[in-house]
């Protein structure tokens, strides 16, 4: 099971959580039971909008804080370079 670096978000250009997991599907579904954090439940982030898979936990890890250390226009537009619409990745989930 690789890892990923990813990014959520509730609409096209609303809030963000940026994250790094093993298991990019059960991360879904826990934000969509409402198991996740005050941040997610609060802005109803849910959506996968972006992700990029890793061979080891570090290298998501790294590229979690990189992230989050980006201004939100630098994150939009990685967003959109791959997923315009913003639309929700989920479904094109293969076993992750």
């Amino acid at each position: 099971m690789p890892f990923h670096a990813d990014i959520l978000a509730p609409r096209p250009h609303g809030a963000l959580s940026i994250g790094a997991t093993r298991g990019l599907a059960r991360r879904i579904e826990q934000l969509r039971a409402w198991v996740a954090d005050t941040h997610t439940r609060r802005y109803g982030i849910h959506r996968l909008v972006w992700f990029e898979p890793y061979a080891t936990a570090r290298e998501a890890s790294d590229r979690e804080r990189r992230l989050k250390r980006w201004r939100r226009a630098w994150k939009d537009a990685l967003i959109e370079e791959a997923n315009p619409a913003w639309s929700d990745l989920t479904p094109h989930l293969v076993q992750l």
